[in-house]
């Protein structure tokens, strides 16, 4: 038979491996291709950082409320531009938070750097986006270190931020392969101010945590307080008995870059670099 007349082998044939009867096969290359490129680049572990994609640096916040400001007459009315410098004025306080997770990332990335194993211990990784995800491959880069991109396609373009490795840069497709490398290969969970996206994925983590699908000792700190006892009263929900106080204890909080290095690099020093034990997720 002629070669051009040969029907293409099924994993080369797009048309087959985007239809729903290779569903699995989509699935099983999103756990396949990432836990390849984690053991070429010998990364054990990592710090997971989540928090909002909307915060920005705060230099820019600061030009951008400036620039209000000084636009005394607009051909918006008082009301309008009231609400205005509002929307500005808490973009500032948010972006805050984009300096401290550089600073933080930046911090942990040193620690890391400095312990001197042969594998890359405790690698930074985020959600591969802008904001808060952007700010931690950012710190890690002006530690010089390696970090991760667990990227996701999304209806609106989420683009890789430009400070994450590039060969440890992912693109997912579905939600949950997503999810589970960032908890597999997890030790530490730092959580920024964040939206949906972020109350998903601190939540989906505390439960299997508490329901012990997590067996693993992991560092749950949940970044500026201010900003989660108003969002979340976690005391109401002991006073009601929907959770033991115990669970309390699953998490801590900081309010700067110094202390939650310290409780971060304390925590997984206590537990992975005393007795070093193995485990994964599960």
């Amino acid at each position: 038979m002629n070669d051009s007349m040969r029907p293409p082998k099924f994993y080369k044939d797009t048309r087959f491996i985007n239809s729903a009867d290779a569903r699995t096969l989509r699935i099983l290359s999103e756990y396949l291709g990432p836990l390849s490129a984690f053991h070429r680049q010998r990364i054990r572990d990592t710090i997971v950082f989540f928090g909002s994609a909307r915060a920005i640096p705060k230099s820019q916040a600061e030009e951008e409320y400036g620039q209000l400001l000084a636009a005394e007459h607009g051909p918006e009315g008082p009301q309008e531009r009231a609400a205005a410098l509002q929307r500005a004025k808490t973009r500032l306080e948010l972006a805050a938070y984009y300096d401290e997770a550089v600073e933080l990332s930046r911090l942990l990335t040193g620690w890391a750097l400095s312990l001197g194993k042969s594998a890359r211990r405790f690698v930074v990784c985020s959600g591969g986006g802008p904001g808060i995800m952007e700010a931690a491959n950012r710190g890690a880069s002006l530690a010089g270190g390696k970090s991760v991109g667990l990227n996701i396609s999304l209806p609106f373009e989420q683009t890789p931020n430009p400070y994450i490795s590039p060969e440890l840069s992912f693109e997912f497709h579905y939600f949950f392969t997503r999810k589970y490398w960032f908890a597999y290969l997890a030790k530490a969970l730092i959580v920024f101010p964040g939206g949906f996206g972020t109350l998903d994925e601190l939540m989906e983590v505390l439960t299997l945590i508490q329901t012990r699908k997590i067996s693993k000792k992991m560092v749950v700190l949940l970044y500026g307080s201010k900003y989660w006892k108003e969002l979340l009263n976690f005391d109401a929900l002991v006073r009601w008995g929907t959770i033991d106080p115990s669970d309390l204890d699953l998490f801590s909080m900081a309010n700067s870059p110094e202390s939650a290095f310290q409780i971060v690099r304390s925590g997984l020093e206590r537990y992975y670099l005393s007795s070093d034990p193995p485990g994964q997720a599960g």
